[in-house]
């Protein structure tokens, strides 16, 4: 199988946040952020790997700033590792001020995804090679959080 950039896989999306998608305050809910995540995550995933891939964790979300009612939501995602079957993907969530082009991160994840056969089984996908110094930083980061499940995992068995 052959390696594949951080670039292959990228996805950007845009939305307009409208008020069905507000809390009583004016500023997104969280659960909306989470589904759009959610989404562009998987298509990244699926354009590194070209299968069928399900959502393993929202490792981690991190929501900063609020986004308002009106505001441009701009996602952008990139498969950051590759393991055996699964992909670690970040995304980051943009808020634009529709009106001066005023960008902020509102929100970063960090998802697990695996990559499935035609049997929906656990199938193997490329490894990543990444190039530019933001990617082999991204790259570094996910080995250490994929790392911290594992030892995770480990000691909550032995509790067990």
């Amino acid at each position: 199988m052959q390696a594949k950039k951080p670039s292959d896989s990228a996805v950007e999306s845009r939305y307009l946040l409208m008020p069905d998608q507000a809390n009583p305050y004016g500023t997104a809910f969280g659960g909306v952020i989470v589904a759009w995540v959610d989404m562009i995550a998987s298509m990244a995933a699926q354009r590194h790997c070209g299968k069928e891939v399900v959502t393993a964790s929202i490792d981690s979300i991190s929501f900063r700033q609020p986004i308002n009612v009106g505001d441009h939501v701009i996602l952008k995602a990139c498969v950051n590792y590759a393991g055996r079957t699964s992909m670690e993907v970040g995304v980051r969530v943009i808020r634009e001020d529709p009106y001066t082009g005023k960008q902020i991160i509102a929100t970063s994840a960090h998802l697990t995804f695996v990559a499935l056969d035609s049997d929906k089984r656990p199938t193997p996908v490329p490894p990543i090679f990444p190039e530019t110094p933001d990617e082999k930083r991204r790259y570094a980061n996910a080995e250490l959080r994929v790392q911290a499940r594992k030892d995770l995992l480990k000691k909550i068995k032995q509790q067990q």
